[in-house]
Parts: structure tokens; C-alpha cells; sequence
């Protein structure tokens, strides 16, 4: 099943956001099979919980790929199946989504911290912020976030809290050093919630895998333009398939 890729969407706006993508790789090359798996909805912050979930419902020997948060869980899931994944590729997935000592280029903690509160109290309005600071950077952010806010499910606010509370503690720099597979990692310029210095600390972290960055982007670049973003997936994964 190398030609099968399972993509896992960020958190809060499901898979409406990812679905260009998708309708653009399968365009590129009709022998892959592109699926979009939505996240779990469990009221659990536990890493566990979230892949034990997913390592249920996803099939093995695939391909896994994911934006944000979703790449995040596809790295550690990757990981966890070793050989019998076939290759990871992430879109704007900061290894630590929170900035600490070891990996300064992220979210500051009091930032996310108020982001946390806000979705304890209005989880509506967190969404909109949320949306606004994907569009960031984008040429029309506006318009980007209202077409990203428009297309999210109605997620339960327990639901959007433990994906936050996931958020919060997941590094996924042991598992991206451990999975011995394939990996292409895309990151955004103008990206509002993942700083584009995270790409060359993660390049210092694995100087052998494919990491782009993407100079005038957001970090919803997958939307903006998700042709541009399917062709440098499709060359990766071209790639591999010549090793």
C-alpha cells in the first residue's frame, strides 16, 4: 500500500481545510490513494489515548501525513509502527507547539495559556482567533479564516480542550529521531502560530531528511495553495518510490 496516503487534519477545524489537498494529489497521480482521517473526539489529553485511537482506525503500511497538530500525531504514530509505515510527511507541525528550554521556537507558554482559558470560556471565539491567526501572513487572511471557520465541525468544547491539553505537553522530536522511514517536512515564512526558525532547528535535529520552507505562506498554506503544496509532496513521494 505505498501508494496509499492517511492525512490527519490540525486541531478544531476538521478536514474541510485539507480536502484541496487531497483533490489536488489524487489529481497529480491517479495510482495514490489519498484519504482524510478526522481526528479522534475523546475528552482525553493522554498522547495514548489519541493514537491508540488512530492506530485502530488507520490501516498499516501507508503512508501518514497531517497538518499542525495532525502531523504532530502522525510523527509519534509513525514512530510507534516503525517499519510498517511507509513514509511521513508534515505540514506546518512544530515538533513542540509550545515553546520550552529545549525548543525555544514555538508558542510562548503565556500565549497558551490564554488560549487555553479562552476555549474554557467562549470555545466559538477561540475558533475565530484561531482561524484568524492560520490566515496570518496569507494574501487574503480574511477570507482564508472565514472559509476555515465556516467549514469546522461542531466539536465539543471537552473535546477542544483535550486536543488543546495534547497540544500543550507533545514534543515529538524522539519520535521523528526514532522513525527510520522517509520524511518531508514543509513549514510557512509568514506563519502565525509556528515560527519559521523551527524548520532550521529541525534541520540541525535531522540534517538527512527533506525539510521546505515555503517564504510568503501561512500557516494554512495547504489552503492557500494547495496545487503548489501537492506538487512538492508529489515530488517527494516520487522520489522515494526511485530509492
Amino acid at each position: 500500500m505505498r501508494d496509499r496516503l492517511i492525512l490527519l487534519p490540525g486541531w478544531g477545524l476538521g478536514v474541510s481545510p485539507m480536502e484541496p489537498l487531497a483533490a489536488a494529489l489524487q489529481g497529480l497521480d491517479e495510482h495514490l490513494k489519498v484519504e482524510i482521517e478526522p481526528l479522534p473526539e475523546i475528552d482525553s489529553g493522554d498522547l495514548q489515548d489519541w493514537l491508540e485511537e488512530l492506530d485502530e482506525r488507520i490501516p498499516e503500511d501507508v503512508w501518514l501525513g497531517g497538518w499542525s497538530l495532525g502531523g504532530m500525531l502522525a510523527s509519534e504514530l509513525a514512530a510507534r509502527r516503525g517499519e510498517r509505515c511507509c513514509g511521513l510527511l508534515t505540514l506546518a507541525s512544530n515538533p513542540a507547539f509550545v515553546a520550552h528550554e529545549q525548543w525555544p521556537n514555538a508558542m510562548p507558554a503565556e500565549t497558551f495559556d490564554a488560549f487555553l482559558a479562552g476555549c474554557q470560556a467562549d470555545p466559538r471565539m477561540i475558533l475565530k482567533r484561531f482561524s484568524l491567526l492560520c490566515a496570518q501572513g496569507a494574501d487574503d487572511a480574511r477570507g482564508l479564516s472565514r472559509l476555515m471557520l465556516g467549514g469546522a465541525p461542531h466539536t465539543t468544547p471537552a473535546s477542544l480542550m483535550a486536543g488543546l491539553k495534547l497540544l500543550a505537553q507533545l514534543d515529538t522530536r524522539e519520535a521523528l529521531q526514532a522513525f527510520r522511514g522517509p520524511q518531508f517536512h514543509l513549514f510557512a515564512g509568514l506563519d502565525g502560530l509556528v515560527p519559521a526558525e523551527a524548520a532550521g532547528d529541525l534541520f540541525s535535529l535531522l540534517p538527512d531528511i527533506e525539510i521546505g520552507l515555503i517564504e510568503q505562506a501561512s500557516h494554512a498554506f495547504l489552503l492557500e495553495d494547495p496545487h503548489g503544496v501537492a506538487g512538492a509532496i508529489q515530488a517527494f513521494l516520487h522520489e522515494c518510490g526511485d530509492d
